[in-house]
């Protein structure tokens, strides 16, 4: 029954944002971040401050990435994210605003326009001085082989992966696009977040408060849920699968 109103909702929308957090990713063999057996709970995180400060944090920055002990890369899509990847195709989802950094809903079809990501992405690097982007397989033989810590082909400044570090500052052009998405949107749609890191998980307060109906898919209770239009805690893939499908989408 709570899938069928949840379908209801989607159709009757015009203009649906999908908010996604690591519970998406879970069925691709992801680890969330905060549970027992998380990430957090197998490495300490590197603090942005540190990264800047010490060559040997820098080092170990880059360590994991190369090695992937966080489990980010590598990964393909699930059921859920290509639910996601139908809605936007049909013209129902208008953007995507992802807690995640793992570059699923990429792969899965949704263009990258149409991805807004908060907290980074695992797949690249970047400069932190000029922004300039580098390939991370352009990366890896100099530091692997080498020890070389990557620096900027172009302007010489620290380099690091496109994730959003702990105590690094927001991204200003992502988090004004979310905004502007979520006032904009008259459903917007949780999927697999606990809705407890902030500032993100204040859109969904946000759009309801704007006027729109808050919809959340995810296997655990959420702090939201008592403000809900509709609550479903329910394996995300399968359920969003079933709702896509009752939608006669086609991909």
């Amino acid at each position: 029954m709570a899938r069928a109103r949840l379908a209801q909702m989607i159709a009757d929308a015009r203009n649906v944002v999908a908010f996604t957090g690591a519970g998406i990713s879970t069925e691709s063999g992801i680890p969330d971040f905060r549970s027992p057996g998380g990430v957090w709970s197998k490495m300490k995180p590197i603090y942005f401050d540190e990264f800047l400060r010490f060559e040997d944090q820098r080092r170990k920055a880059w360590e994991r990435a190369f090695s992937d002990s966080a489990g980010w890369t590598g990964r393909q899509p699930n059921a859920g994210h290509h639910a996601v990847a139908k809605l936007v195709a049909a013209g129902k989802v208008a953007a995507v605003i992802t807690q995640n950094v793992d570059n699923l809903h990429q792969a899965s079809g949704v263009p990258g326009d149409r991805v807004i990501e908060l907290h980074g992405n695992s797949s690249y690097a970047k400069c932190l001085e000029c922004e300039t982007r580098h390939e991370l397989k352009d990366l890896r033989e100099p530091f692997l082989e080498r020890g070389v810590i990557p620096t900027c082909r172009h302007c010489g400044g620290l380099v690091k992966t496109a994730i959003i570090s702990f105590g690094q500052p927001m991204p200003e052009e992502p988090m004004r696009t979310a905004r502007e998405e979520t006032l904009a949107c008259d459903l917007f749609l949780v999927l697999g977040s606990s809705l407890v890191v902030h500032p993100a998980a204040g859109f969904p307060l946000l759009a309801k408060r704007n006027g729109a109906k808050l919809a959340i898919l995810n296997r655990d209770p959420t702090d939201l849920d008592p403000v809900a239009d509709l609550v479903l805690h329910d394996e995300l893939g399968p359920a969003l699968s079933e709702v896509v499908q009752s939608l006669a989408i086609v991909s």
